[in-house]
């Protein structure tokens, strides 16, 4: 059979390149397939914060964390509630591999490739309040320094190196319709040739056909990303019993190219494709003032502090603090009937709290400004931070409560909330500071969180009554839902062969990354870590270049 190459990796995303990297490393002929141009090179990751899910790092050790695999593999599991016995076979299976990953092979591995870590580990979804539930016990949450961006290069630099000696071949603006299956085996890939696109990275581009390919390879592997961008994708499999009704509205964390059409395709072709309800979407997302893409949302980065409140302007309730549990906190809005929620804080807060995710939104960190990226300072003098403040459409700050709920009800005519209602659950949480004790299970939390070196300085403020004139104005943050992950995909082995509904491999066909639910069909179960993303497109980037390596003719 005529080959183009020995592997045709379809998607240029992070999975993609670490597979491309580990197949050159042994030798192999590569052939990349992208729809996007050459601009997109590295995908979703080059918007990341670069946050990575590590396990008893060096990282962690110096800042007094005692963690273990033990321990991260109990809050994986527990997080994960895997309960589907085909679906989650092995999610299972990836999930414990994958822990013992970020606790051993990991940090050396991309340290041996260049990159190099922030010293100050952050502590996102904390949870939901038992030892045995939800969320990280400690910090994990390790940033590459260079963010996202620099994970990319990483892995791009040995690529471009790789197809400068002829072992890769670039193939963009290639958009695949369908896997070429012969005798049960997938033997290439067929689609169409896109028009010239020469628009930024993350613009949407034209979908004009100009004509068509069929490409042969000895192994197909599919790193095309989830169905983030795909709003009609996601409402389709939005799980209505665990979160509530299909949103009406939903801004978009990821370009509108992550499209989910390689999981259809797949499935077409005949490969088991699961838990597509499973979903990481966030509940925290402003409209990005200077968007990329369409419905471009960024997602603020919950510091503890903020009194949330559903469009109605009831309080959510314990454990839904911010930070702590992502996606039951989004059920519990939507299930409001409203696509939307409130963050109340202060200028006190905001200085110190209000943060936002993403490349863009973190030149020092991106750029590696070491002093400025790491000296405590005002969140509000940040640039991307002041642009929102001082532009965003989702942003309101007033000297009173009464003043700030009107500008509130200007911006949500249609869902107004009654400021008795709201000055009552301000006043109510201010009440709980009068000593240095209370029931306010958000406030005890705070406290908690205080006790973590690094956030007391750079990330969480003192606790204090939030109507209090020293610490104004106020500033209310309107929330909406917006789409980021997909958790589910094609169900694959520990060696990253796609398998068909009944159990067997498909011969000839991988998957990795988001598209394949970043291991197994579905590593994380219903419920994310975070930092899990980028090191998932790693782990089974790097597995499925190494298996495909190690058994190609």
């Amino acid at each position: 059979m005529r080959t183009d190459a020995d592997v045709i990796v379809v998607g240029a995303g992070l999975a993609g390149l670490v597979a491309t990297y580990e197949l050159v490393r042994a030798g192999r002929r590569v052939l990349v397939v992208e729809q996007e141009s050459e601009a997109n090179l590295g995908g979703q990751a080059h918007w990341a914060e670069g946050g990575l899910f590590l396990v008893d790092s060096p990282e962690q050790r110096r800042l007094g964390i005692k963690d273990s695999y033990q321990l991260a593999l109990s809050d994986w599991l527990a997080s994960a509630g895997f309960d589907r016995a085909h679906d989650d076979r092995w999610g299972r299976e990836w999930a414990q591999a994958y822990v013992g990953f970020a606790a051993g092979e990991k940090r050396d591995y991309l340290r041996g490739l260049g990159l190099r870590f922030a010293p100050v580990v952050g502590w996102p979804e904390r949870g939901t309040g038992a030892a045995g539930g939800h969320g990280n016990s400690v910090p994990r949450f390790h940033i590459a320094w260079g963010t996202g961006p620099d994970l990319v290069r990483v892995f791009r630099e040995p690529v471009l190196d790789a197809a400068e000696r002829g072992l890769v071949t670039f193939k963009y603006r290639h958009r695949v319709d369908e896997l070429v299956v012969e005798g049960g085996t997938v033997t290439g890939v067929s689609g169409a040739v896109l028009a010239p696109s020469h628009e930024p990275r993350g613009v949407p581009s034209s979908r004009e056909e100009t004509g068509h390919f069929e490409l042969r390879g000895q192994a197909v592997l599919l790193t095309t990303g989830g169905m983030g961008g795909n709003h009609e994708l996601v409402r389709a499999h939005w799980p209505v019993e665990r979160l509530g009704p299909v949103p009406s509205s939903l801004l978009s964390g990821v370009p509108a190219h992550v499209d989910g059409r390689m999981l259809e395709i797949t499935e077409r072709a005949g490969g088991s494709v699961v838990n597509l309800d499973r979903m990481w979407n966030y509940p925290e997302g402003l409209a990005n003032w200077s968007p990329v893409w369409p419905r471009h949302g960024v997602r603020v980065i919950p510091g503890p502090s903020p009194l949330w409140l559903t469009a109605e302007g009831r309080r959510l309730p314990p454990p839904l603090f911010p930070g702590h549990a992502n996606t039951q906190s989004l059920g519990h809005i939507a299930r409001t009937g409203h696509s939307h929620s409130w963050f109340l804080m202060n200028q006190t807060v905001a200085d110190k709290e209000f943060a936002l995710s993403g490349s863009e939104q973190n030149p020092d960190l991106t750029g590696k400004h070491y002093l400025r990226a790491l000296a405590p300072s005002r969140k509000t003098r940040y640039g991307p931070v002041r642009a929102f403040l001082d532009r965003g459409e989702d942003i309101v700050i007033r000297r009173t409560l009464s003043a700030l709920v009107d500008a509130m009800n200007a911006l949500t005519p249609d869902s107004p909330l009654d400021i008795a209602r709201v000055e009552q659950e301000v006043i109510t949480r201010d009440r709980q500071l009068v000593n240095h004790y209370c029931k306010d299970m958000q406030l005890m939390s705070v406290r908690n969180v205080r006790r973590y070196l690094p956030e007391r300085l750079t990330r969480v403020a003192a606790p204090h009554r939030l109507l209090d004139p020293a610490h104004g104005p106020l500033i209310a943050v309107r929330l909406r839902l917006m789409t980021r992950k997909t958790l589910g995909g094609v169900q694959t082995t520990l060696d990253s062969q796609v398998l068909r509904p009944d159990g067997h491999v498909f011969d000839g066909l991988y998957a990795a990354g988001e598209a394949a639910g970043f291991g197994g069909g579905g590593v994380h179960g219903y419920h994310a870590l975070e930092g899990s993303f980028l090191g998932g497109c790693v782990f089974s980037g790097r597995t499925a270049g190494r298996a495909l390596a190690r058994d190609l003719l």
